[in-house]
């Protein structure tokens, strides 16, 4: 199943706002489990927003099914912090706030800090040649520039597009390169035109390996998730490393929910391999805020929408989708994978993050994680 985030947006009903905010203290929150009420609200409309959100999640909260988790954040401070159903169905398992699920698409967010960690240490330069940095890069492909790789303007093959659907051992970030050498040309020339790009993503993977002289997972782990204080997050590389309270994908099959967790893109770690839980995220969103990840002009420039050589502006920056929702200002990604949905949105200007994680198949996540921003977005 593709890893490619669908960029239709789903619209909610549900336009209200809070009259309060449900304060659970610092980001270093306690892990909420399945089902659990948050703590007695310090204002008496603050419950109302609880209530809201398991209506929302109501379809989660079915007794023996997958299920979600989700936290708000304001500032340093978690307003909202929920968890519905269960990660692992046939342990029944429950999901908490620290229950870590595949982010899919998401992950695109962390290999895009990990090129820029390498830029702002004078590793690399986001004009350098895809030829200069990557050994056995395609030569039709050669003149790519790192910056076209980051804001999907490349014009590289979709890899899955040349794996085709058939059965097969799991690709790796390194079979992507060798599928995209069996094509002859780019869909378009280098910074034209935006498409969509898991091919982008993998090749950034191998440079980050390649300049790092680390593994991609161990270079997050350094240089990423251990200033963002993730400690449970990880780049997952099966038989290398285990996933810290994991969720498992589902699918309903026939009125049954059946594992659904892997398929043979699930090892590709550029653009879709990291596993992570709401709180983590909540801490990332949080450390972006500090500057504890990269630079405030770096950062800048990540959230900043590319230009096409048209002078045609585009949605995306270095991975995040930019936009508005309701006229606020939004930095966002959703994932969209086997067995799971994940969303997060940025919300810079009322300093709000909104995460949401389903382990399901199907799952209508723009709508889920917009209906969440509409109960803390003012009119």
């Amino acid at each position: 199943m593709s890893e490619a985030c669908r960029h239709d947006r789903l619209r909610s009903g549900l336009r209200r706002r809070a009259a309060a905010i449900l304060t659970l203290g610092a980001i270093g929150v306690t892990s909420i489990p399945a089902g659990a009420q948050t703590p007695s609200p310090r204002s008496g409309t603050a419950s109302g927003i609880d209530g809201r959100v398991a209506e929302i999640f109501a379809a989660y909260r079915v007794a023996g099914a997958p299920g979600a988790s989700v936290v708000v954040v304001r500032g340093d401070t978690i307003v909202l912090a929920r968890a519905f159903g269960l990660a692992d169905v046939e342990n029944k398992v429950p999901v908490t706030t620290a229950t870590a699920f595949r982010l899919a698409s998401v992950s695109k967010q962390f290999t895009a800090a990990a090129i820029l960690a390498l830029v702002e240490d004078g590793t690399l330069r986001l004009d350098d040649r895809l030829g200069d940095v990557l050994p056995g890069a395609p030569s039709y492909a050669a003149d790519v520039r790192v910056r076209h790789l980051l804001a999907h303007t490349s014009g590289i093959p979709d890899y899955e597009a040349i794996l085709g659907n058939g059965d097969g051992p799991q690709v790796k970030d390194r079979d992507v390169l060798t599928l995209i050498g069996q094509a002859r040309e780019l869909y378009f020339a280098p910074g034209s035109t935006w498409r969509y790009s898991n091919s982008g993503y993998a090749l950034l993977a191998l440079i980050v390996e390649r300049l790092s002289g680390e593994r991609f997972a161990a270079y997050l782990r350094r240089r990423i998730f251990d200033r963002a204080a993730m400690p449970t997050a990880v780049a997952h590389e099966d038989g290398v490393d285990t996933v810290t309270n994991r969720a498992y994908g589902h699918s309903d099959v026939r009125g049954q929910w059946r594992r659904t967790d892997q398929s043979r893109t699930s090892a590709v770690l550029g653009d879709g391999g990291i596993y992570a839980s709401a709180e983590e995220l909540a801490k990332w969103s949080a450390a972006l805020d500090r500057h504890a990840i990269l630079s405030a002009a770096t950062f800048e420039q990540a959230t900043t929408p590319a230009t096409l050589t048209s002078g045609t502006t585009t949605q995306y920056g270095f991975g995040w989708f930019l936009d508005t929702h309701r006229g606020h200002r939004r930095q966002r990604h959703e994932g969209d994978t086997i067995g799971f949905r994940t969303a997060i949105q940025r919300y810079p200007d009322e300093q709000l993050t909104v995460i949401v994680l389903v382990n399901r198949g199907v799952a209508p996540i723009d709508a889920l994680s917009d209906a969440v921003a509409d109960l803390f977005l003012p009119p």
